[in-house]
């Protein structure tokens, strides 16, 4: 009898006991989940350094915040990178195009940095593992110890890690975010996510040895 009363209390409390675990981790991976941005979110502390170098995308703000790092002392000059697109395929439909580092070069002007500590590095990159190499040899090949990478924040930790995987050797890199990012509620609209999205796959691909190649045009 002791028996026949004590199992039909075990077993009613198994469903109970699955669905406290599978709530706990719906809320784990929920909690997870909102807080992807602020993951993604990994600057270092502001130092001092050699140059400071804008990679490419999200004008104005990157050019701006560079400037803003110039502007307070930490490095006597900003580095730009230079990419043939989509310059070169609008050239094929006669469209002219500047570039990128034309207008971060007109932005960082107006904000108050010399055109002599201005510099737009060479070869052309596709994208940020070819900056991060670019910067990389120029801080090597210039005989200097650090950098400051401005991107955006959502952008600072696969900067980062490409930096460790590809230009470690050739000194240290310090990662800073553009100012007004806020990724505290990045899935609330289109952009945001995206971005996120598009981070924790480049993440994916960094952390595999990037096997996935940029497409070709």
């Amino acid at each position: 009898m002791l028996c026949a009363t004590i199992l039909p209390n075990s077993e009613a409390r198994k469903p109970r006991l699955i669905l406290s675990i599978a709530g706990s981790l719906l809320f784990l991976f929920l909690l997870a989940f909102l807080n992807l941005g602020r993951w993604l979110d990994n600057e270092d502390p502001p130092q001092k350094a050699a140059a400071i170098a804008v990679l490419s995308g999200r004008m104005p703000s990157r050019a701006i915040e560079a400037a803003r790092l110039y502007n307070q002392g930490y490095a006597p000059q900003i580095w730009l990178s230079y990419s043939v697109e989509p310059g070169a395929t609008l050239e094929k439909f006669s469209v002219p195009y500047a570039g990128e580092e034309f207008y971060d070069r007109l932005l960082l002007l107006h904000q108050g940095v010399p055109d002599s500590a201005i510099h737009i590095l060479t070869p052309p990159i596709v994208n940020t593992a070819d900056e991060i190499r670019t910067f990389g040899q120029a801080l090597h090949k210039e005989n200097l110890h650090r950098i400051i990478l401005v991107t955006s924040k959502v952008h600072t930790r696969r900067a980062g890690v490409l930096w460790k995987r590809l230009s470690a050797r050739d000194g240290e890199a310090i990662i800073r975010g553009a100012s007004d990012d806020d990724l505290a509620h990045w899935w609330r609209n289109t952009g945001d996510a995206l971005d996120v999205v598009r981070e924790i796959l480049g993440l994916l691909n960094a952390w595999a040895g990037l096997p996935l190649q940029p497409a070709k045009s």
